[in-house]
C-alpha cells in the first residue's frame, strides 16, 4: 500500500477562508483584545478617581492621539465581538444556518462593525 502524501506545513496565506470563517477568527481576536485592555482601563479609571491631579493625568493620557487610536480599536473590538457573538448565538439555535443566510449575516457583522467604528472615528478625531 502506497503511503498518502501529506503536506509538510500549512501555508495559512494560501487557504481561502469563507467570510464566516473570518468573522469567527475576528470574534476570537476581538475577545482577546477586550480581555487585554481590562487592566490598563481599570488603572486609568483608578487614576481618574484618585483626585483632581489624578483625573488631570488620566485626561492627558486619554487625549493622546495613540490613546485615541487604541480606543478606536477597542470600539471595533467591542462592536464586532458583540455582533459576532449574537450571530453565533443565533446559529446555535439554528437560526440562519443556511449558506446564503450565513453569508449575509457574516457580511452584516463586518459592515456594521466597520460602520460603527467609522462613526466613532469621525466623532473622536473631529
Amino acid at each position: 500500500m502506497k503511503p498518502i502524501a501529506r503536506p509538510v506545513y500549512l501555508d495559512l496565506f494560501r487557504i481561502h477562508l469563507p467570510l464566516a470563517g473570518w468573522v469567527s477568527i475576528l470574534h476570537r481576536v476581538s475577545g482577546a483584545l477586550l480581555f487585554l485592555v481590562v487592566p490598563p482601563a481599570v488603572w486609568i479609571l483608578s487614576l481618574s478617581l484618585s483626585g483632581e491631579a489624578g483625573f488631570q493625568r488620566a485626561a492627558d493620557y486619554v487625549a493622546h492621539p495613540l490613546s485615541k487610536l487604541i480606543l478606536l480599536l477597542m470600539v471595533w473590538a467591542f462592536v464586532h465581538h458583540l455582533l459576532a457573538g449574537l450571530r453565533h448565538l443565533a446559529l446555535d439555535v439554528h437560526w440562519g444556518v443556511g449558506l446564503k443566510c450565513a453569508r449575509k449575516s457574516s457580511l452584516a457583522v463586518i459592515l456594521a462593525a466597520g460602520l460603527v467604528t467609522l462613526l466613532a472615528a469621525w466623532r473622536l478625531f473631529a
